[in-house]
């Protein structure tokens, strides 16, 4: 699920971002790291089209929050702002939580802490969504 695939990780806290790092390098997967919103839509903003398979996305960081880092994407000048997944990642579990990552233009919601077959699950719908 993971072997090959590009994902940018926003997550300010940095024990947080060793563990997903480790999660996923270690099943194959290849990451770029922001520690806030901003520098995500920045890396993002400056990647090449269809660089990453998803973007991961802690909802609660400083400078920029991950709803707001969602909308900057969706409104960059470029087709794959609008198809790349990006999955909210956070402790805020309750259903407006997940009704606002939706809003803001996130596709998924996994709550933390969360299991790595979580994560999978939800990506693998996003997958099949878009093969759709």
């Amino acid at each position: 699920m993971f072997k090959g695939r590009r994902y940018l990780v926003a997550e300010d806290n940095q024990i947080n971002r060793i563990i997903l790092t480790e999660m996923l390098t270690e099943r194959g997967a290849t990451l770029e790291q922001a520690q806030n919103g901003k520098e995500a839509v920045e890396l993002f903003a400056e990647s090449e089209p269809q660089r990453f398979d998803a973007v991961l996305m802690d909802a609660m960081m400083p400078v920029m929050d991950g709803y707001e880092a969602t909308r900057a994407i969706r409104k960059l000048p470029r087709p794959d702002a609008q198809t790349t997944p990006i999955v909210a990642l956070t402790a805020n579990a309750y259903a407006d939580d997940v009704k606002k990552a939706l809003d803001s233009g996130m596709n998924a919601h996994v709550g933390k802490p969360f299991k790595i077959a979580d994560l999978a699950k939800a990506l693998d719908e996003l997958q099949r969504d878009d093969d759709r």
